[in-house]
C-alpha cells in the first residue's frame, strides 16, 4: 500500500483526473464505428458528446483512481485504470440525462448548458442516455480494461448493481414517489443512498477491484463511498437552496417548488449541515485501515461537503 509523502493536492489531481478521463471519453465517442458497430449515427453521437463533454469536476472517476492507488500506487497512468474511470463517468452522465427529462425533474440546465431533451429533444435524449449506459458496460467488458476476464466480469456486476432496482433507478423512483408521500429523514437516507451513494459506492470498489484489493479492503471502501455520496447529496441540497443559478450551472431553487423530499425541507437547513459534517466525519472512519495513503479520499469527502456547485 502507497505512502505519500507530500500533501495531496487535491485541485491539481481532480484537473489531472478530468484531463485524462475527457481524453478517453472524447476517444470512445468518436464519429468511427467500433468494430461489430454498423454505424454511429450523428445526431446520437453529438447527443452524447453534448452531455458527456461539458466539463464537469469527474469526480466519480477520480474516486475510481484514488482508490485504485490505494493498492497499485505505480500503475495508475495505466490506460486500462482511465478505461473504467471513463465508463463511470458514461453512467453517471447517462442518469443526468435521464433525471433532467420532463417526466423525472423537467431541468433545462446542466452544467451551465441546455440540457439534451432542450439542445436537441426528448427522444434524442432518451436515446442518448441508453447509449451511454451501454457504453459504460461495453468499455468494462474489453479486454482493454483489465487482462483478467474475471476481474473485467466483477467490474461489470458492480456497476450493474449499483445502477439497477436495488440502486439508482430504485432511488430514483422512490424520489419521485417521495414528492407526494412525504418521507420522514430516515426515508430521505434511504433514497440518497440509493440514488446518489450507490455509484459512489461502486467507483470506490471498482478502482480497488482493478487493482488486486482483497474483500475487506473493498468492503471499506465502498462503505466511504456511500457515505461520501451521502454527503454530496445533502450538500447538493443545500446548493438548491443557497446557490444561484450562476453558482450551480444548472437551476436551484426548484427541489420546494416541485415538493420534492430533501435533508434541507425534512431537517432544515441548520441539521442538514449537521447531518452533513457527521456524513464527512463517517466517511473518514472508513478509511482509518488505510493511514496516510488514503489521504486524497479524505480530500475528497471534505470538498463534497463545501463545494457550491
Amino acid at each position: 500500500m502507497s505512502v505519500l509523502t507530500e500533501p495531496f493536492d487535491l485541485t491539481a489531481s481532480l484537473a489531472h483526473s478530468a484531463e485524462r478521463v475527457e481524453q478517453v471519453l472524447d476517444a470512445i465517442t468518436a464519429d468511427k464505428p467500433l468494430p461489430g458497430e454498423t454505424r454511429r449515427p450523428a445526431r446520437l453521437v453529438a447527443a452524447m458528446r453534448h452531455a458527456l463533454l461539458a466539463g464537469g469536476k469527474r469526480f466519480r472517476p477520480f474516486l475510481v483512481v484514488e482508490c485504485a492507488r490505494l493498492f497499485r500506487p505505480d500503475d495508475i497512468e495505466e490506460d486500462g485504470l482511465w478505461r473504467v474511470a471513463a465508463a463511470v463517468e458514461c453512467l453517471h452522465t447517462y442518469s443526468l440525462i435521464h433525471d433532467d427529462l420532463p417526466a423525472m425533474d423537467d431541468d433545462d440546465l446542466r452544467r451551465g448548458k441546455p440540457t439534451v431533451h432542450r439542445a436537441f429533444d426528448e427522444a434524442t435524449a432518451i436515446l442518448a442516455g441508453d447509449a451511454l449506459l451501454t457504453l459504460a458496460f461495453d468499455m468494462l467488458a474489453h479486454d482493454d480494461s483489465h487482462p483478467d476476464p474475471a476481474v473485467r466480469a466483477d467490474l461489470v456486476a458492480v456497476l450493474a448493481r449499483a445502477c439497477g432496482v436495488g440502486g439508482m433507478a430504485g432511488g430514483q423512483i422512490l424520489d419521485l414517489a417521495a414528492e407526494s408521500d412525504k418521507p420522514d429523514a430516515d426515508e430521505v437516507r434511504t433514497i440518497q443512498l440509493m440514488k446518489t451513494g450507490a455509484l459512489f459506492a461502486a467507483a470506490c470498489e471498482m478502482g480497488a477491484l482493478w487493482a488486486g484489493a482483497g474483500k475487506d479492503d473493498r468492503a471499506a471502501l465502498a462503505d466511504y463511498g456511500r457515505m461520501l455520496g451521502l454527503a454530496f447529496q445533502i450538500a447538493d441540497d443545500l446548493i438548491d437552496v443557497h446557490a444561484t443559478p450562476e453558482m450551480a450551472g444548472k437551476a436551484t431553487g426548484k427541489d420546494a417548488g416541485r415538493g420534492k423530499a430533501t435533508f434541507v425541507s425534512v431537517l432544515g437547513a441548520d441539521l442538514a449541515h449537521d447531518l452533513l459534517g457527521r456524513s464527512v466525519a463517517d466517511s473518514e472512519l472508513c478509511l482509518a485501515r488505510f493511514g496516510d495513503a488514503a489521504q486524497g479520499l479524505v480530500a475528497a469527502a471534505r470538498f463534497a461537503a463545501s463545494r457550491n456547485r
